[in-house]
């Protein structure tokens, strides 16, 4: 990632911090819309699942400037997700419901280059959970 593709990620997503919850609700209602099947791995109170998920974006976005030091935490997220279920072909799942989420949250905002900046962002870091969950399984 370039580092203006950087800046987008990291200031887009500054300005969603206050809305986290909302933006935590809107992102399970495009997941779970796209693949009702996928309900079922989510257990317990989902605003707290909501509150995990936001933290982990955050984590990953303030980390995109120094991306040897976050992979290895990437990639164990990966390995944790296998035992959860979660299979390669749902990441491209989660990375629609998070571009759409994006787009509802930033609005007018969310410009070409904001979306081709937080794609990259997605697949530099879902390739990395979806390697190790290929070297978890095998």
């Amino acid at each position: 990632m370039s580092p203006d593709q950087i800046e987008r990620v990291q200031s887009s997503f500054e300005g969603l911090k206050p809305f986290a919850p909302q933006v935590a609700r809107v992102f399970y209602a495009h997941l779970f819309a796209a693949a009702p099947q996928l309900r079922s791995m989510f257990h317990g109170d989902m605003d707290e699942q909501g509150r995990k998920l936001m933290a982990v974006l955050s984590l990953a976005v303030a980390g995109l400037d120094d991306l040897p030091s976050l992979l290895p935490a990437v990639r164990a997220l990966g390995a944790r997700h296998v035992g959860y279920g979660v299979r390669p072909d749902h990441y491209g799942i989660v990375g629609t419901a998070l571009l759409r989420t994006l787009e509802d949250g930033l609005g007018d905002a969310f410009t070409p280059d904001m979306r081709q900046a937080w794609a990259l962002a997605y697949a530099t870091l879902a390739g990395a959970m979806v390697q190790e969950s290929h070297a978890a399984v095998a």
